[in-house]
């Protein structure tokens, strides 16, 4: 690249208009306009050519892919906060920065969070498909129709206290639940005392006493399976367990068995394992509400994610860094 030709910026999925409108104004940008996912064949060819990479978080940027970029690539600006899909290492090791959009969905997937939170003890979503489905058992209201339970004076454990699961505890104060957490480290105090939270150091003793779940960590090494087999069945029968963060954080096929035998009282799910494939076991449960990745899914929120990538494109190429550069030790 001259210094008279624009950076060749290579976007793997639709974004919204005006961020696309404002990429193809200030690079050569090449977008992808009916949406359809790269194959690994077509990332392989993007990263050899492109001066800046636009991935989302389901195109896999792995070792394979990645080693053989080209050496114009020096910048991945991902549209997204998690970057689980790109190999952090080995992009360190071949000189390419990456960054993300974080903090800008925090509230739209805490709204979400709390909205599974209240849709799956109140059977919300059961409700509104029986009455579509011109259900003949409905003659009208009843006194013991379709009894959900209350959440007011229940505890809610969140894993992951960073800033959504901090976001999903004010609203769950709100809604006069009692906030329970476990986190890699402990809030300080200040926070603690204005969610008025309680820390747990062991998640197992934190599972074992909590009568809602909600799932707000990344997906890391770490964390993959963190809600294993033996940790989920450490959960109360009457229990529900809430996931808007990643699907890989909890082992689903046991999650799925365990509400088929009704050894847990339902789930909200955002995300899944091995999306877009869903375990058939949750769908056809009546206890479990199932939604396609749409905890992030806001117009204002997408908007503000392609402002994001944007100023750390336009950033790194007037030679500084990033302000959302990620260090593997991130994540």
């Amino acid at each position: 690249m001259t210094g008279a030709e624009r950076p060749l910026v290579i976007v793997t999925r639709k974004l919204p208009e005006v961020v696309e409108t404002r990429l193809r104004e200030l690079f050569d940008a090449r977008l992808n306009l009916d949406d359809t996912p790269l194959s690994r064949e077509q990332l392989v060819e993007a990263v050899k050519t492109a001066d800046v990479l636009v991935p989302t978080v389901t195109d896999r940027i792995d070792r394979s892919v990645l080693s053989q970029a080209g050496p114009q690539l020096k910048l991945i600006a991902q549209f997204g906060t998690g970057v689980d899909n790109i190999d952090l290492e080995t992009a360190r090791n071949r000189s390419i920065i990456v960054t993300n959009t974080p903090g800008v969905l925090t509230e739209d997937t805490a709204d979400m969070t709390m909205a599974l939170i209240l849709a799956v003890p109140r059977r919300l979503a059961e409700g509104a498909s029986l009455l579509k489905s011109g259900d003949s058992q409905w003659h009208g209201w009843s006194p013991t129709w379709m009894l959900g339970h209350r959440i007011y004076g229940k505890r809610l454990g969140i894993v992951g206290m960073g800033r959504i699961g901090q976001a999903v505890a004010r609203r769950a104060r709100a809604f006069g639940l009692q906030v329970h957490y476990h986190n890699r480290r402990r809030v300080s105090p200040e926070v603690e005392k204005a969610l008025e939270a309680t820390y747990w150091d062991s998640l197992d003793q934190m599972l074992a006493r909590m009568d809602i779940i909600s799932i707000n960590c990344p997906h890391t090494p770490a964390t993959y399976h963190l809600l294993s087999a033996r940790r989920l069945a450490l959960m109360k029968p009457s229990a529900y367990i809430v996931n808007t963060a990643r699907g890989e954080v909890i082992d689903e096929n046991a999650l799925a068995r365990m509400i088929e035998n009704d050894e847990l009282g339902g789930a909200g799910l955002d995300v899944f394992e091995h999306e877009p494939a869903v375990n058939p076991k949750l769908l056809k449960s009546d206890k479990v509400v199932v939604l396609p990745h749409m905890g992030s899914a806001t117009l204002e929120g997408r908007i503000d994610m392609g402002e994001k990538v944007i100023i750390n494109i336009k950033t790194f190429l007037d030679g500084h860094a990033p302000p959302d550069r990620v260090h593997p030790a991130m994540f």
